[in-house]
């Protein structure tokens, strides 16, 4: 006899409808999967063998045939089990075929019969959402609460083959999951704060106007002066995410399988950082199985490059797609897949190899051509692509030891929020969300110059040298500055404090 079992794989971020046939036929036994199956799939004939026996079903002593269409993608993972299992079950007349139908299975099965968690279980709810002939799935425990949240879709949870097959035959006694997306939302605390960090005012301030714009942003200054420490509390003025972003973010982590079971949703900002000794696949994705890098783990959030001079030179300039595109696409011979990969690019370098230079209490022992091959080992067109170079500096005693309580992040989070929002209003029809991504049209069309900013910005770019790359990311600086001032028109103001984050660049 022939079932059809419906169940989905994920490739990349997307899921995709994949047809598990079974057929139990007389011949000699055997039990043979065909549809491009991977190693670990191959071996769920003796994962699924067993945990039919010991579910107390008969395994059909049978030629049996299982077939995994479409058959010209590569199958992989051990998610099919069930349905696989079930499939048998039908074709061997345990189990009634009919109601087969309007499920999607999911779960690998151990060898007793318990279903253990799988990846991806968002992205396949999602797509689930779309089909118009089934909306009803069954999955593992720890992965209902994930599938939940995504309305329209009926969600039941299994911990074993028996209790599928019980919710398989009694749907309608049996209550689907339920989560409620506001409880989940709510867990915006990230455990830092702004109010945290003592002195390092201007720096401060600089973080507050590239989480304002979205401009990307690199700190350099000896051990200790605290680059990571304010990094680490960005996210924390950061707007809070929306749903959309909210789901978009969810997404890439569940198909990587790091989704909390408790808390399966992501509320707060991404923040990760990266150590420099990862490859280009490790960042932005790929492999043989291509999967999301770190750029699409720190999508709607913060990507941290900690001691950046010591990161690969390949693996730097691979970032230039995400951060031109917002997104990164992985070509493969079969298929090419896109990720997102919109993220706030904060960097940290040491100054010089030693990391004292301008250290006032320990002496820099790096002679000059020394620093000079340190700095010399900057990406040109990542530099190009950092809008905001700021130097922190080793912070005095006196400034360690003063209890004045610095500004909250709260605080610095509302003039974030306002300035954001007048962002949005102004791009509403340009396709764009920040400052940062004005091309040179929306630069002469947006930033208006008073007459003395005019004169101070000719005087700047004529005195420093500039580039007409460095002057018009004084432009967009000098628009977000004036945007957390509330003011239509770019001032002398602005323009001078938008100059003052041009620091490294000028060494």
């Amino acid at each position: 006899m022939l079932s059809k079992v419906f169940t989905s794989y994920t490739y990349g971020t997307e899921a995709s409808l994949l047809e598990v046939e079974a057929d139990v036929s007389g011949g000699l036994p055997c039990f043979t999967i065909v549809g491009l199956p991977d190693e670990s799939l191959r071996e769920s004939r003796d994962r699924v063998r067993a945990a039919i026996r010991n579910s107390g079903y008969d395994f059909p002593v049978s030629r049996i045939t299982i077939n995994l269409a479409p058959a010209c993608i590569k199958k992989e993972g051990s998610c099919f089990d069930l349905p696989i299992a079930l499939g048998i079950l039908a074709s061997s007349g345990q189990i009634p075929l009919e109601p087969l139908g309007r499920f999607m299975f999911l779960g690998e099965l151990s060898l007793n019969g318990s279903i253990k968690p799988i990846k991806g279980a968002l992205a396949i709810a999602m797509f689930l959402k779309k089909l118009s002939s089934v909306d009803n799935i069954i999955i593992p425990p720890e992965n209902a609460f994930e599938a939940a949240l995504i309305e329209g879709v009926n969600v039941y949870k299994a911990r074993d083959l028996k209790q599928a097959i019980n919710i398989l035959s009694n749907p309608e006694v049996i209550e689907p999951v339920k989560s409620d997306l506001d409880k989940f939302n709510k867990n915006s605390d990230y455990g830092l704060d702004f109010s945290e960090v003592k002195g390092q005012y201007f720096a401060k301030r600089a973080l507050e106007v590239a989480a304002c714009g979205f401009h990307n942003i690199l700190m350099s200054g000896p051990a200790g002066s605290g680059k990571t420490m304010l990094a680490r509390r960005l996210p924390t003025i950061m707007p809070s995410m929306s749903k959309e972003e909210i789901f978009e973010v969810t997404k890439i982590y569940s198909v990587r399988g790091l989704l909390s079971i408790e808390d399966p949703l992501i509320s707060r900002r991404p923040f990760r950082s990266v150590h420099h000794s990862a490859s280009g696949i490790a960042l932005v994705g790929g492999g043989q199985d291509p999967k999301p890098g770190e750029v699409s783990l720190a999508h709607n959030g913060v990507l941290f490059l900690d001691e950046l001079l010591e990161f690969r030179r390949d693996a730097l300039e691979s970032l230039r797609e995400p951060l031109e595109e917002g997104r990164i696409t992985v070509a493969r011979a079969n298929n090419t897949l896109t990720f997102l990969s919109r993220f706030l690019l904060v960097c940290a370098m040491n100054p010089c190899p030693c990391g004292n230079f301008g250290n006032p209490g320990i002496p820099c022992t790096c002679t000059s051509s020394r620093i000079a091959h340190y700095r010399g080992k900057m990406s040109g067109p990542l530099l190009d692509r950092i809008d905001i170079c700021i130097d922190v500096p080793t912070l005095q005693f006196n400034e360690l030891v003063k209890n004045k309580q610095a500004e909250p992040s709260s605080e610095i989070k509302k003039r974030v929020e306002g300035a954001r929002s007048t962002q949005l209003e102004r791009f509403k029809n340009e396709g764009i969300f920040h400052n940062s991504q004005m091309n040179a049209k929306m630069i002469n069309k947006y930033c208006y110059l008073e007459k003395d900013a005019e004169g101070l910005l000719k005087t700047a770019v004529s005195e420093l040298a500039l580039s007409g790359r460095a002057y018009d990311k004084i432009l967009r600086v000098s628009r977000t500055i004036a945007d957390l001032a509330q003011a239509e028109a770019i001032s002398s103001e602005h323009i001078s404090e938008a100059i003052q984050y041009r620091r490294i660049e000028r060494h």
